[in-house]
C-alpha cells in the first residue's frame, strides 16, 4: 500500500489549494454527507459559529468558499462546525533534552489520508500536514509554536468544531504555548481529542478536550489515546494506548536515549502499528523542532525534511504496509 506526500508552497489560496480540493472533494463530499444532507447544520449555523470563535478566520474561510465553488454543502464541510464522527490513533512525546522536539506518530486509514503538507502565510508562516482542505493534523508556526492531535479515546459526540480547524486557527494566531492554552479552552470540539503543545521557549502542554467538559491541562510529556482514565475499553485494546504509553514514558525517561534513538522507536511496536486487514496504522512518524523551524516526516528508510526558510516543493511515495511488515507484523 502506497501514500503519497506532495509539498505546497502558496502563502494564499489560490490554483493549487483550489487543486488539492478538486481531487479530495468528492471523497470529503460523501464522508460529509454520509448520515444524510440535512445530518449537518445549515449554513448560517457554521458560519455564525466561525465568526463567533474563530473571527480572525472569517475573511479565509470566505475566500476559500468562493475558491471551491460557492456551494451550499461545500461551504457548510469547510466550516468544520460539527462534522461527522473520526477517529485516528496517533502517539505524541515533548522531547525537551539537548534538542526540543514534538514529535508523534499518525496513524489512520490511507484511504483517508490527505497526503498534503502546506507552507502558507495566510495569518502568519505556518506549514503542517493537511486535512479536511484547511485544516491540520500537525503543524508549526513562524513564531515557533507547535501542534499535533489524537484522538481521546472516548465515545462521545457534541457541538463543536472538527479538531484539524482548531489546530490551523491556534497555528494562525497563537505565539506560544500559552496563547494556545486559552485558545483551546475556549473553542468547542465535537470530539474527545488531546492536543500537544510546544514552543520555541520549550514549554509543552497536553490538552484533553471532549464536547462534554472543561478542558483538562496536563503536563504529562507522553500521549495516546486516552485521557485521564480509559472510558472505552474495547477500543483501548484495539489501538494499544496503555502499552504505546507505557513505551513512549520509558524511552522519555532512558538517560541513554538521544532524540535519533526516540525517533527511531517512533518505527517499531508498540508506537509504530498497522493492521493490515483494516487498513489501519501509522501512515507517518514527525518532529516538529521549534528551536529552528524545521520539521522531519519520517519512515524506516526514507525521510522528509523541510524548514520555513527553504521549503521544498515535492512529491514523495512510502510503501507503508511493506514497512508494516518489516515490523513483525
Amino acid at each position: 500500500m502506497l501514500i503519497k506526500i506532495k509539498c505546497i508552497d502558496e502563502d494564499k489560496p489560490g490554483k493549487k489549494w483550489a487543486k488539492v480540493f478538486n481531487r479530495t472533494w468528492p471523497y470529503y463530499r460523501a464522508w460529509y454527507l454520509q448520515e444524510g444532507f440535512t445530518s449537518r447544520p445549515g449554513y448560517l449555523s457554521c458560519k455564525n459559529a466561525l465568526d463567533e470563535y474563530m473571527p480572525e478566520l472569517s475573511l479565509m474561510y470566505d475566500q476559500i468558499c468562493e475558491l471551491a465553488g460557492g456551494g451550499d454543502v461545500t461551504s457548510r464541510y469547510l466550516s468544520m462546525w460539527n462534522p461527522p464522527a473520526f477517529m485516528s490513533g496517533c502517539t505524541q512525546v515533548a522531547w525537551t533534552k539537548n534538542t526540543p522536539a514534538l514529535i508523534r506518530n499518525y496513524d489512520y486509514n490511507p484511504k483517508w489520508f490527505e497526503g498534503v503538507m502546506l507552507k502558507s502565510n495566510w495569518l502568519q508562516p505556518v506549514m503542517g500536514v493537511g486535512d479536511c482542505n484547511w485544516g491540520l493534523l500537525d503543524g508549526m508556526n513562524g513564531s515557533g509554536l507547535c501542534a499535533s492531535l489524537n484522538f481521546g479515546g472516548r465515545n462521545v459526540v457534541g457541538e463543536g468544531f472538527g479538531i484539524p480547524l482548531v489546530i490551523r486557527y491556534l497555528l494562525e494566531t497563537c505565539e506560544n504555548v500559552e496563547d494556545a492554552i486559552r485558545v483551546l479552552e475556549r473553542i468547542p470540539v465535537h470530539m474527545a481529542y488531546n492536543v500537544m503543545l510546544m514552543d520555541r521557549n520549550g514549554e509543552y502542554a497536553t490538552l484533553f478536550l471532549g464536547p462534554d467538559r472543561k478542558p483538562g491541562l496536563i503536563t504529562k510529556q507522553a500521549c495516546t489515546n486516552h485521557q485521564e482514565d480509559i472510558e472505552w475499553p474495547e477500543y483501548a485494546r484495539q489501538t494499544q494506548t496503555i502499552e504505546r504509553q507505557k513505551a513512549a514514558e520509558e524511552y522519555l525517561n532512558d538517560k541513554k536515549m538521544d532524540l535519533d534513538s526516540i525517533c527511531r522507536k517512533f518505527l517499531q511496536p508498540p508506537l509504530h502499528q498497522f493492521d493490515v486487514k483494516k487498513s489501519f496504522g501509522t501512515l507517518y512518524s514527525a518532529a516538529w523542532f521549534p528551536e529552528t523551524g524545521e520539521a522531519k516526516l519520517f519512515w524506516k528508510g526514507k525521510e522528509l525534511n523541510q524548514k520555513f526558510e527553504e521549503f521544498n516543493e515535492q512529491q514523495i511515495t512510502v510503501q507503508i504496509t511493506k514497512q508494516a511488515e518489516s515490523l513483525i507484523y
